[in-house]
């Protein structure tokens, strides 16, 4: 099948934006294109329409494609639960928790028909796919079981783009260490080099170029300046590098804390508060700098139990119900609201050693863990006193949520299903729904409550839709590499290797 790979000298080189600006630009220029990536690490997963589990990354570079996503175009997904211990979800579903010497030793010999069968069924749809590796393909101690990077180039023939961070330093030595540490036939599939999240004058940087082809023999198909964008990032360790908005007395209304949980998840859910004027949003692992926050944020966790003993280890725990007692509102998501409940009951030991735990005690609700999960896109109306406001989002999760009898719903589905649950004075809400503060037109209303409160006046009601946004994020990403990237040559070398012609 006519393919282009893009792998990385290491991981978060920007290997996932340089495919969904492909996927983009090839979807523009005619091409009926698909996102690729055999195995994918990350907490930060997405929903198909049919419910199956796979990384964010390759929903996100569907959407750019203009398609919709499914379980093959990501068929092996591994969440990290505990030390050295995943979730591995096949085609979408749950498929067992390993250890990583089990993983890596007993199941990858065996995946690669599963693989194949993605492979198989995107082709019957597809002419182009655009593969996104893993980390590094010269990882030698992890190389004869590596099933993302140069394996999957074998397998659908293609070449392969290295792409390289610049930020990080070092980036020549990296080039040259990743081709020294191939084999032969690996390195003749390389094909070019991109230089990413450059930041300076690109006339400093020529000779270094020059001289990496000479030494080479393959082009620098580009040089991508740093790009700020609002394109869901893959994993956590976008976290540090995220462009977050400072504490600032003179121009914030509304200071935002999000608990930055160990195994945090599908964090992703912060964003749109980071976009909101006159807010500060920050993350917070430790009691210093806490303060007294207008908002405080218990996001997604891959491990409740876990990380609630955490917070309550580091003190974390008696801070949000002290901040919440003298105004602080506080929101829970999914993990999040499991926390904030009465107790969480894990009779199977699904999550821990732990039959029962207390929660926060914020919300009158109890949260029993079972090995089944339920994974669902979801929308509905929001009740008490936030109705008025339909919402849409997914559900990634192995608790089940019961509230007693004087506790209200947070929302109805349209099923008729209640989900999450309110504080009785309104200040304290839990939810299993991803993606709520995606919901711009709710998002702007809450936060103007707030303001409301603090005898600020609000901000206005005029908000630009999610799914506009994500539009204008894929066409600025295409236009932008389209400016710093070669693709007449990347269309020669896709037409040398595939047949695949430019319209």
């Amino acid at each position: 099948m006519p393919s282009i790979m893009i792998q990385g000298t290491s991981s978060d080189a920007g290997k996932s934006l340089l495919v969904t600006g492909l996927c983009r630009i090839f979807r523009e220029d005619g091409h009926r294109v698909a996102p690729f990536k055999s195995q994918n690490m990350a907490l930060n997963s997405y929903i198909t329409q049919d419910g199956g589990e796979i990384g964010r990354a390759q929903g996100v570079q569907a959407e750019a494609c203009g398609i919709e996503a499914t379980v093959d175009m990501n068929p092996i997904l591994l969440k990290p639960k505990a030390h050295m211990v995943s979730e591995v979800i096949v085609h979408g579903r749950h498929f067992a928790d390993m250890e990583a010497f089990a993983y890596r030793n007993d199941f990858v010999p065996q995946v690669m028909p599963k693989i194949e069968e993605s492979i198989n069924r995107l082709a019957e749809t597809y002419n182009l796919l655009v593969i996104e590796g893993a980390g590094s393909p010269a990882e030698i101690n992890l190389k004869d079981r590596d099933i993302a990077n140069m394996r999957m180039a074998d397998l659908l023939d293609c070449p392969v783009f290295l792409a390289a961070d610049i930020e990080r330093g070092g980036v020549f030595a990296s080039i040259i260490g990743t081709l020294e540490l191939l084999e032969p036939h690996e390195r003749a599939r390389v094909q070019g080099f991109i230089i990413n999240k450059f930041r300076g004058k690109k006339e400093l940087l020529d000779s270094g170029l020059d001289w990496l082809e000479q030494r080479t023999g393959i082009p620098v198909l580009g040089v991508i300046p740093h790009f700020e964008h609002d394109i869901d990032p893959e994993d956590s360790l976008a976290l540090d590098a995220l462009k977050l908005k400072k504490r600032d007395l003179l121009t914030a209304d509304l200071d935002i804390a999000v608990i930055k949980l160990p195994r945090i998840s599908n964090f992703t859910d912060i964003s749109p508060l980071q976009e909101e004027p006159s807010t500060s949003v920050r993350y917070i692992s430790s009691l210093r700098g806490f303060g007294q926050p207008d908002l405080i944020v218990l996001p997604g966790s891959k491990n409740t139990v876990e990380d609630l003993i955490w917070l309550q280890e580091q003190g974390l725990a008696d801070a949000i119900r002290t901040a919440h007692a003298k105004g602080s509102r506080i929101a829970g998501i999914c993990g999040g609201f499991q926390m904030l409940g009465e107790t969480l009951h894990d009779p199977e030991r699904v999550e821990s050693t732990f039959s029962t735990l207390d929660g926060l005690g914020l919300l009158a609700t109890s949260t029993t863990f079972y090995a089944d999960k339920r994974t669902i896109r979801n929308k509905g109306q929001l009740l008490g006193p936030f109705a008025g406001h339909e919402v849409e989002g997914y559900e990634i999760h192995l608790g089940r949520t019961e509230r007693r009898h004087d506790a209200e719903p947070f929302l109805q589905f349209e099923s008729g299903d209640h989900d999450g649950a309110v504080s009785a004075d309104g200040t304290v809400f839990g939810t299993y729904l991803h993606g709520l503060f995606q919901n711009r037109a709710f998002t702007r209303h809450f936060l103007n409550s707030i303001r409301a409160e603090k005898g600020l006046p609000p901000c206005g009601d005029e908000v630009t839709g999610e799914a506009e946004r994500r539009e204008q994020s894929y066409q600025k990403l295409a236009a932008h590499l389209r400016q710093h990237l070669d693709i007449d040559l990347v269309y020669h070398i896709l037409n040398t290797w595939s047949g695949v012609k430019q319209s």
